[in-house]
């Protein structure tokens, strides 16, 4: 186990790097290339409610595909987190310059003074965010759990897609007991379903 954790964190090292290599102008057109991805695919086109992320350094930047969910009239679900508990309420945001506020490690989320809670089983895609995939629909995330307990809370019917550069696929990452896999992968370069 703790073996598991170990590689996860060399992982989350090797992608920063890999990052870091590549320069902002370069990173913000395959970000481009994969929001138009997104903005093509099928499932999404066909979906209504939306769970998103507010992306975190080494997570691909959502900001503009949040923003352009909105202006597409989709149904705009994101996190708040709750550390205590390791929970998150699903909840909607109308205006992101409205209904967010700064949530554990000053990343935005909903403010639940403000936005209204989504059930669970009315997501019709889960946007799920990460730092490093395989072609199996394998998933490093920040290493919290969130999107752990996430997952298998979603309807089977939901799809769970991520976003990922290239350079955040490897051959295969490291899974736990309780480590979840998404459904689909979009990329800069194409659409990955987990085999």
């Amino acid at each position: 186990m703790d073996h598991i954790k170990e590689k996860k964190r060399e992982i989350r090292k090797e992608v920063s790097e890999r990052l870091s290599s590549l320069s902002s102008d370069e990173i913000s057109k395959r970000y481009e290339a994969i929001a138009t991805r997104l903005f093509e695919f099928a499932n999404f086109l066909e979906s209504r409610i939306i769970f998103l992320y507010y992306s975190r350094k080494g997570e691909v930047f959502s900001q503009k595909i949040l923003k352009r969910c909105l202006e597409s009239n989709k149904i705009v679900v994101l996190p708040a987190l709750d550390p205590a508990r390791h929970r998150m309420k699903l909840l909607k945001v109308d205006h992101l310059s409205k209904d967010l506020i700064l949530g554990p490690a000053g990343i935005p989320q909903p403010d639940p003074a403000r936005c209204k809670p989504v059930p669970i089983d009315r997501v019709d895609i889960a946007i799920v965010p990460g730092i490093a995939f395989d072609e199996k629909g394998g998933r490093v995330g920040t290493g919290e759990g969130y999107y752990d307990r996430l997952i298998p809370r979603l309807p089977v019917t939901t799809r769970k897609v991520a976003l990922s550069l290239e350079a955040q696929i490897l051959p295969q990452v490291p899974m736990e007991s309780h480590d979840k896999h998404v459904d689909i992968i979009i990329t800069e370069d194409r659409v990955i379903y987990k085999i």
